[in-house]
């Protein structure tokens, strides 16, 4: 097998533990909180408060992860990152208000390094004829994750109402196992040489600071050029829809006691399901990538934006507008709300991320060969952008208010992507006459 693939595997493994880790404590912080707060009247974390300052410390280093992968190069600053993530998990174990918020920052931090060393990884070992099939494969394996850190969740938390001590610190201390297995992975990826222009031009003409300043320079230009400010239309929707699955979702379910009798349970299902969503898409672009780049990436982001729309609708019939929020006994369109149909939201809004986020790796990794730790610090500093301020709002917004924003932000970057796809396809005849 091709080395180069052998290393996107032992990425995907990588983070696929890293995030089993780290999106399942996402899915379950606001109501492991909760359950923190009734029995210490001292303790004042808000769940949506730690990740929107985790994604705004996340957005502000995004500029600097170019020049710190400069120094250290994409497999050191991948270790460093995911350590980050451990070190969040930890601070569970001793509840603190300000302990939670600050190691919020620290993960904030981590995370630019991490994701940024990822897809500067993942576009050193592609060319444009794997980069789809790459992206694909890395995408189901990270999607993984959900299944396995929520199922263990489902069945932890299940016929409880009030999630206790006990059961806090078992699943907490599992996970951080399982995010340190992870950096195993991550430690074990092998040195890959940059075939980059650019890249090589930072690594021979410029030393110390001077590479720093230089890859913030780089990254800088690129953004203010035509096509990744429209592009940044559609990643700003990534991280909106983003947070909502990830923080509020689930959150949500899980708050809304009339959707069954111990809804607490079916968080971890919701989770699964989004998972199933995120690796059905990712693993049928990954083995059919020579068919979908045929037709080009806008007919797969265009069903993406379908498959949420048709979510969207289906949540907003079936939970109330204050569930967001505390346990509630409000409803809905439908009486009672429906666990089944939202399950099947949960699938659509994984699928639907896994069309958005495949089809961007491949067009960041093929298109922008000639800077790619710009173009991915860029992506993910405007997804964590736009995932700070869903976190912020989402504490003082009802559901239905969040969904009209996910609506009207969604039909606006999937126009903004498929009018950039549409000029590289315009550019790549040009080129072949």
């Amino acid at each position: 097998m091709e080395m180069k693939f052998v290393m996107i595997i032992i990425l995907g493994f990588g983070f696929m533990f890293v995030f089993t880790a780290f999106q399942t404590m996402c899915n379950i912080e606001k109501t492991i909180l909760d359950s923190i707060s009734q029995e210490d009247d001292s303790f004042k974390g808000d769940g949506y408060t730690s990740l929107a300052i985790l994604y705004l410390f996340f957005s502000l280093s995004n500029w600097l992860a170019p020049s710190f992968i400069s120094f250290t190069g994409p497999r050191v600053a991948m270790v460093v990152g995911a350590s980050t993530y451990t070190l969040f998990m930890i601070t569970f174990l001793f509840p603190s208000t300000a302990l939670l918020y600050v190691a919020s920052a620290v993960l904030g931090l981590g995370a630019s390094i991490t994701w940024t060393g990822q897809g500067t990884y993942l576009a050193r070992c592609s060319n444009a004829e794997t980069i789809s099939r790459n992206s694909g494969i890395f995408w189901a394996l990270l999607q993984c994750s959900m299944f396995f850190g929520n199922l263990f969740v489902y069945y932890q938390f299940q016929d409880k109402t009030h999630i206790d001590t006990e059961t806090r610190n078992l699943v907490i201390g599992v996970l951080t196992g399982v995010a340190i297995l992870g950096i195993v992975f991550l430690a074990a990826l092998r040195f890959m040489a940059s075939n980059a222009e650019q890249d090589n031009e930072l690594e021979h003409q410029h030393t110390g600071c001077g590479q720093a300043l230089y890859a913030l320079k780089l990254a800088g230009k690129l953004f203010c050029t035509k096509r990744m400010l429209l592009l940044s239309l559609a990643f700003f929707y990534t991280g909106l829809e983003l947070s909502f699955f990830s923080g509020v979702f689930g959150s949500s379910i899980g708050f809304t006691s009339k959707i069954a009798s111990t809804p607490k349970e079916i968080v971890g299902l919701v989770g699964i399901c989004i998972g199933v969503g995120e690796v059905f898409g990712g693993g049928f672009f990954g083995i059919l990538a020579s068919k979908t780049t045929r037709f080009g990436r806008d007919p797969i982001v265009i069903a993406g934006y379908v498959l949420h729309m048709a979510a969207y609708l289906m949540i907003f019939l079936n939970l109330p507008n204050s569930a967001p929020f505390t346990d509630t006994t409000d409803i809905s369109y439908l009486d009672p709300p429906s666990a089944t149909m939202a399950l099947v939201c949960a699938f659509l809004l994984g699928l639907g991320d896994a069309c958005f986020n495949t089809q961007v790796y491949s067009m960041l990794g093929g298109e922008f060969v000639n800077n790619p730790v710009g173009a991915f610090a860029l992506f993910k500093f405007t997804q964590s952008v736009a995932a700070a301020i869903s976190f912020f709002y989402s504490s003082h917004f009802g559901l239905y208010v969040q969904l009209a924003i996910l609506v009207a932000t969604g039909t606006i970057g999937t126009v903004a992507f498929v009018i950039v796809e549409w000029s590289f396809k315009r550019e790549h005849r040009e080129m072949e006459k």
